[in-house]
Parts: structure tokens; C-alpha cells; sequence
């Protein structure tokens, strides 16, 4: 896979479970509108512990939160400052638009935390193509999500078009996102509609046009060439990608922007409480870091 680029994550230990960082990295900041991509777990907490991300703030972006299903499905409670509550559920796609800025939790539900929560999932962030990054906050969860089906493989179609098939979520740059299920000798080939694409897998194993993916790994796909995805014995990939962005974007912590000095702004309103509360979840926060840092988790 010479003429491919392989980027190899970054491995942040939360303790009891693990988040692969793959973008931003060294090597390459988007995919597409794709600024920010986590893999986290499969893992089990144990039981009276819990996932809890304080109430913390966005600018510019929209976030793509995605659990699998399967043994280790669970669900995440979002909470944020328009107000929404909304459990994530494994098939079903949470996207936040923060726009001109929004505040956002995400924690274990209690029912969870009795048998200890289970965690599998991705969470993404689209950068806001220009001339929308200061676009009003919203919030949707979509459930009703288009499969692709045929022998030996599926394709939940997240955001964006897919075969012909688009799914409902709101897109505000051409973006394709979506979970593709190869069963054992499944064969599926990867479109070349889409200006940057790339693929992870991220359980069971796939190779790419005979190469082995290797596993959580971000392997971003030539342009203008169609490939195919095949598996042995099984495997889950995700598929994402989409328009090229032509202006650059600066990432610090949890803020994206065309603009350094807009950054620079939501870190005074951040550190000087202008930015709204999360109705619900009013007494925790996470302070602005001291020193630049990558961004956090969720």
C-alpha cells in the first residue's frame, strides 16, 4: 500500500477504556470536511464507574457521535446549552452543530452505571466549510439510517450519498460517512466520487484491494481510483471522507476555525463564562487549559 497513506493512531488510556486519535495527526489534518477522528473501545467499566465528560464548549463544527452495536453496544447521555437531552444509541447518529458556539456533556446513563457501561464507538468532527462556521447551534439524532445490503455485506449509510443511496442526516459540505459489515469472504467496492476518502478498520480484519488493513488505523485512499474492500473472516470498517476543503483550519483543544483570532476569542469567552450554560448539568465544567494541548476526548 506504498501509494496509500497509513496513519497509525495515537493511543490515549483513559484508565478503563482506550481512545485511538487518528486526525488530527502530524502527517495530515482532514479528511474531506474530517478535522477530528476517535475510535474508542470495545470496553466494559466497571460496575459503579462510569464515563463522564463535564459540560465543555465548541466553535465552528459539528460533532458525529456513532456507537456499534453488538456486545459491547452501549449508550451515551448528551446533554448541551440548546437545551437537548438525547441517549445514543448504537444505529442511531448524534450530530451537533456548534456554529457560533455550543456547550456539551456526555455521560454514562445511570442504568448503566449499575452494571457497569459498555463502550464501542466513534466520535468525529466535521469542520464548518466557509461562509457557515458561525451558522446558528443545532442539534439532530437520526435513527432511520438507509442499509445497503447484498451477499455477505452491509453498509449503514450515516451521512452523505452512498451507491445511489443518501442518508437523511444533515450535510453542510458533500461528506460520506458510513459502517461497513463484511461478513466472512464479503467483497465491496469503494466509490471514487468523493474527493478524499479514507477507511478504518476497526474489528475482525479487511484488506484493500489484497492489502491487510491494519486494525485502527486511518488508510486514506488514492484519489480518482476506485477499490475494493474484502474480508476473510469477518470484519467492521468505517468509510469517510468527502469534499476538500481549499482554506485551512486551526484546531486548539476543543475549538475549530478558519480564523486563529476567532479561537482566540472563544478561549476569553470560555475562561470569562460567556458561553451558555447545559440545562441539567450546570455544576461541573472543564477549565480552559493553561498551554495549548490536543483536543479532548468528546
Amino acid at each position: 500500500m506504498s501509494s496509500l497513506q497509513t496513519i497509525t493512531p495515537v493511543t490515549h488510556d483513559l484508565g478503563q477504556f482506550q481512545v485511538r486519535r487518528v486526525l488530527p495527526a502530524r502527517e495530515r489534518t482532514m479528511v474531506g470536511p474530517f478535522i477530528f477522528v476517535d475510535q474508542f473501545g470495545p470496553a466494559q467499566l466497571d460496575i459503579g464507574t462510569a464515563m463522564d465528560v463535564r459540560p465543555h464548549p465548541h466553535i465552528n463544527l459539528a460533532t458525529v457521535t456513532w456507537l456499534f452495536d453488538g456486545e459491547h453496544g452501549g449508550a451515551i447521555e448528551h446533554r448541551d446549552s440548546l437545551g437537548t437531552f438525547s441517549e445514543i444509541r448504537p444505529g442511531q447518529v448524534n450530530l451537533m452543530t456548534a456554529g457560533s458556539g455550543i456547550v456539551h456533556s456526555e455521560r454514562s446513563p445511570q442504568a448503566e452505571r449499575k452494571a457497569g457501561p459498555k463502550l464501542y464507538g466513534m466520535q468525529t468532527w466535521l469542520a464548518l466549510p466557509d461562509g457557515k462556521e458561525e451558522i446558528d447551534p443545532a442539534f439532530e439524532a437520526v435513527k432511520d439510517l438507509p442499509l445497503i445490503e447484498d451477499q455477505c455485506v452491509s453498509a449503514r449509510v450515516i451521512m452523505g450519498e452512498l451507491w445511489g443511496t443518501r442518508a437523511p442526516t444533515t450535510c453542510y459540505a458533500d461528506t460520506i460517512y458510513a459502517e461497513i459489515l463484511l461478513a466472512s469472504s464479503g467483497v465491496l467496492p469503494i466509490e471514487d466520487e468523493a474527493d478524499e476518502r479514507a477507511v478504518m478498520l476497526v474489528g475482525g480484519d479487511a484488506s484493500l484491494d489484497g492489502h491487510k488493513l491494519p486494525l485502527y488505523s486511518l488508510v486514506v485512499l488514492k484519489p480518482g481510483t476506485e477499490m475494493a474492500l474484502t474480508s476473510q473472516r469477518g470484519g467492521r470498517v468505517m468509510l469517510l471522507g468527502g469534499e476538500a476543503f481549499s482554506s485551512t483550519r486551526h484546531v486548539w483543544w476543543n475549538f475549530v476555525s478558519s480564523s486563529r483570532e476567532r479561537i482566540n476569542q472563544a478561549k476569553r469567552d470560555w475562561r470569562e463564562g460567556r458561553f451558555p450554560n447545559v440545562p441539567g448539568d450546570e455544576e461541573e465544567f472543564i477549565p480552559l487549559p493553561e498551554v495549548p494541548k490536543t483536543v479532548s476526548f468528546l
